[in-house]
């Protein structure tokens, strides 16, 4: 008896080419997606908005930032647009967020004010900040509610000092302080001089202001005017027993 040979099924060709064809076609539509988005409005900057600025301008902000309106809004980093507003000597610090499509937040915080400066040449005033920066101030309805820095070179290096000292200190205690002037001696090269709204003179120096202004309060608010030396030793004379010149000597040479 012959036997029937089993009949070999023949393997199916997969058509690899469709597949082919279908990738090429769904990766030149995603390409000609992209050119039309990056080319379209949605894609690009449309707002840029500044807040908390006080003593720099919004075109400074803009001109610093490097931003524009029209440029592309995925090709601007957040981080680069915060390092470059930082070199602005009166910022202390930057926020910056995204919102697509196309607006970006900048909430700037700059360095608090500690003083104010009075120019000896033209009277303009002008804040000094808590980093020792000097901000020109074109609002002429200030409100001056901190001391003033009168008599002080502009290349001092104890008015940076100083005002690194007073962003210490808090407001409260600051509140009676009118002005400050530089008083060096040969003991203290950073000595000053303060004088209060309650009338009184307080001769101390920058190293030690942190300290002896929180006992300064407590003097005023028990004892009558007078001349109040806050030193390596502290001592306080009315204004009526200090009116004789040996003890106006004593103290100019401490």
């Amino acid at each position: 008896m012959q036997k029937s040979m089993p009949v070999l099924k023949e393997k199916k060709v997969k058509p690899r080419g469709n597949r082919k064809l279908l990738f090429i076609l769904l990766l030149l539509f995603i390409i000609l997606l992209a050119v039309l988005f990056f080319r379209s409005s949605i894609s690009k900057i449309s707002e840029v908005r500044f807040a908390g600025n006080r003593y720099v301008s919004n075109e400074e902000l803009w001109k610093t930032s490097g931003v524009k309106i029209g440029d592309q809004y995925f090709g601007t980093s957040k981080g680069t647009i915060r390092e470059r507003l930082l070199a602005i000597p009166s910022i202390e610090d930057v926020k910056v967020d995204k919102h697509f499509p196309g607006v970006i937040d900048v909430q700037v915080k700059e360095f608090a004010t500690v003083a104010y400066e009075l120019s000896q040449t033209d009277g303009h005033l002008s804040a000094i900040l808590a980093n020792g920066t000097n901000v020109s101030l074109t609002d002429k309805d200030v409100i001056v509610e901190k001391p003033i820095l009168t008599q002080w070179k502009a290349d001092d290096p104890n008015k940076a000092l100083l005002s690194k000292e007073l962003a210490l200190i808090p407001n409260e205690l600051l509140a009676d302080i009118s002005e400050i002037i530089p008083y060096p001696s040969q003991s203290y090269q950073d000595r000053i001089k303060i004088y209060t709204r309650s009338q009184f003179e307080v001769v101390t120096a920058i190293s030690l202001l942190q300290d002896k202004v929180r006992y300064l309060s407590g003097i005023i608010e028990t004892q009558q005017p007078g001349i109040i030396t806050m030193l390596a030793a502290d001592s306080y004379i009315p204004y009526e027993g200090a009116a004789d010149g040996a003890e106006q000597e004593k103290e100019t040479t401490q």
